[in-house]
């Protein structure tokens, strides 16, 4: 064993032992080193010599390349933006294009995408069968994520680069929906993100309910502002919610069972301002971008929504309060090889830094257990 050394390196050797359904001694045995050896090198104490990385390679049926690849992370690079730098965000694609490092903001449209996406499997008339077009091996490693909280999709491409092969399908759903699907075996992982009431954590007290009887573990992911979004510039000098009551301002809303529909309907109770008075509560939509999208074609004043949704759709934010976000896990699933390499992406310096990144995200409750089914 050798000392880490001055460049970074990450190593990738717990998520394919975890893959594999091997126990760090296990994985030691068949090396022909100590446990302690393996938790070493797992934890980047120490980077193996070439024996013992061929040895892990073998037994781990992978190359030394991917379990020991280098991080980038925290080293600035020389890189060609594409467009305007100046009020964007600072999350890039990257790609090397003729040699050079070339980057697109993550933002507007191409933050938003309606591109199709690539389908597993063709379902035949009869409505039970499919022609799978995806090996069982990626079908083990797949997992159905329902929730309505757009850095799944971002914990979905960490996860991606920590296990090859490994998927995170993001289903969009209310946090009410998440929870229903988990309650009928249709999820492997509900998000939720209902706002506190006075002392009650209600993502606890929410997910006991509709899972009554299942055992499981509620898992941090981010805290999120929402609140209202309102068109650049606020042209209506729309400030608080007694705003929404006045005749010259429309809105959309979210449909019954939403998160945010939830908090917009406790927050009006709470100021004593009935539903009835506000144009366009009945008009309920189904998406934080379908929102978004209402309020930047001129065809709301304002709308429920995502700092960060604000932000993509060039829309200014006015903040109602901020929640915590959890992934609520079976304790049944947490075996399943891809939701323990996701636990430790939870853990991971690079998901933290990204989601700091993101206009009104905060990483502190990422990857702590939160409370039990």
């Amino acid at each position: 064993m050798e000392p880490h050394p001055p460049f970074n390196i990450a190593c990738h050797v717990k998520a394919y032992r975890q893959a594999k359904g091997w126990s760090q001694s296990q994985l030691a045995d068949a090396v022909g080193v100590k446990r302690q050896a393996i938790y070493d090198i797992e934890s980047g104490r120490y980077l193996p010599n070439t024996a013992v990385a061929l040895q892990l390679a073998k037994h781990l049926e992978c190359t030394v390349e991917k379990l020991f690849t280098e991080d980038m992370t925290g080293e600035p690079q020389p890189i060609k933006i594409i467009g305007n730098t100046k009020n964007t965000t600072s999350r890039l694609w990257v790609a090397k294009l003729r040699g050079e490092l070339t980057g697109i903001p993550i933002t507007g449209k191409i933050a938003f995408n309606s591109g199709l996406p690539a389908a597993d499997a063709l379902m035949e008339k009869n409505g039970q069968n499919a022609r799978l077009f995806c090996p069982d091996d990626i079908m083990e490693k797949t997992i159905l994520l329902f929730g309505c909280d757009p850095a799944f999709s971002i914990l979905s491409g960490h996860v991606a680069r920590a296990l090859p092969g490994a998927r995170v399908h993001c289903c969009f759903a209310s946090s009410y929906a998440s929870l229903k699907a988990l309650s009928e075996g249709h999820a492997h992982v509900g998000g939720v993100h209902l706002h506190n009431q006075k002392d009650e954590e209600s993502n606890v007290l929410t997910a006991r309910k509709m899972l009554s009887g299942l055992k499981g573990k509620i898992i941090g992911f981010t805290y999120m502002d929402e609140g209202l979004m309102v068109a650049s510039g606020n042209p209506l000098n729309i400030r608080s919610l007694s705003d929404l009551a006045r005749t010259d301002v429309k809105m959309v809303n979210r449909e019954h069972g939403a998160a945010l529909r939830i908090l917009l309907d406790d927050q009006l109770k709470g100021a004593g301002i009935p539903p009835s008075t506000i144009n366009g509560y009945t008009h309920e939509l189904f998406t934080h971008n379908e929102c978004a999208q209402m309020v930047a074609s001129g065809l709301a004043d304002v709308a429920l929504g995502l700092h960060v949704v604000s932000d993509m759709f060039n829309l200014q934010f006015i903040p109602l309060e901020t929640v915590r976000c959890d992934l609520v896990i079976p304790d049944d699933l947490f075996d399943h090889p891809t939701i323990r390499v996701m636990l430790d992406v939870l853990q991971s310096r690079a998901l933290r830094e990204e989601i700091s990144s993101i206009p009104g995200y905060e990483p502190s409750p990422t990857g702590n257990v939160i409370d039990y089914l």
